[in-house]
């Protein structure tokens, strides 16, 4: 399908920089018209500059992800913080969905007390977190597959998608790049995309962990309006708009200053 070429041509070209014409013909056995037209198309999205006989990242691009460890070491204590208000909800015996993200990934070390949990992942930081605790034997751990994309060091591509059918998940924990009233919950990341559209599809409840230096913020890409989402969980109380949005919309806004209590 046209979409998940154009995907796999970004993060082929992410990881690579730049990238022959040639070369995506016969990686994806397609003609030089079509993959010109694939080129067009991330061109008109701002993430490719064509160049003689190919194509090359666009560096500058502020929709171009940033490297995962450039991202992880910014506003860690606010995200630990989020994290520990996230792992709050999280019961015993539930079967739950951690998103890959620099937020995210915090929320194991907060959930070692719980039974018989059940963790499904795409994310290779959420993987090695709970591999971390395997001496006790604290997580149920599922990993998706897929194919590596390495700005997120996570599981992309239509093998998670078809993994996410089989299970019965009963609260997803998501990460974005930014969030803003007007585009929702967004990311940099085509090839993550689909897979953040299809959790929020789920019938589990939604969570959306972010720190506060992401509000306001739109990215490439949104994957869904506020509304969608039960819970927007953040380290520090956000704008009036987004308290007044949540409250008009019944969504539940917390912060390190209203976090539940565990049960």
């Amino acid at each position: 399908m046209k979409i998940t070429r154009i995907n796999k041509i970004q993060a082929m070209l992410e990881k690579e920089k730049s990238l022959s014409i040639n070369h995506l013909c016969d990686a994806f056995q397609v003609s030089k018209n079509t993959i010109r037209r694939d080129i067009a198309e991330l061109e008109k999205r701002g993430i490719v500059k064509k160049v003689y006989g190919g194509i090359t990242l666009k560096e500058a691009s502020i929709n171009s992800p940033e490297p995962f460890n450039q991202r992880e070491s910014k506003h860690s204590a606010e995200k630990k913080k989020v994290a520990r208000i996230a792992a709050s909800f999280v019961h015993d015996n539930d079967i739950i969905y951690i998103d890959s993200g620099t937020t995210t990934m915090h929320m194991l070390p907060y959930l070692v007390n719980k039974k018989n949990i059940t963790i499904i992942t795409a994310s290779i930081n959420v993987i090695n977190s709970a591999i971390a605790f395997e001496a006790t034997k604290k997580f149920n751990l599922i990993t998706t597959g897929g194919s590596l994309y390495y700005p997120s060091l996570a599981f992309t591509g239509p093998s998670v998608l078809k993994c996410l059918n089989n299970y019965n998940i009963s609260k997803v924990f998501l990460a974005a790049t930014g969030i803003s009233i007007e585009n929702g919950a967004t990311n940099a990341s085509i090839s993550e995309n689909e897979i953040k559209k299809k959790l929020i599809e789920e019938a589990g409840q939604k969570f959306l962990l972010i720190d506060s230096s992401k509000l306001d913020i739109s990215s490439l890409i949104t994957f869904c309006p506020l509304e969608a989402l039960d819970y927007i969980l953040l380290d520090t109380l956000p704008p009036k708009k987004y308290i007044q949005y949540c409250h008009d919309h019944n969504v539940h806004l917390l912060t390190g200053e209203t976090e539940p209590m565990d049960d």
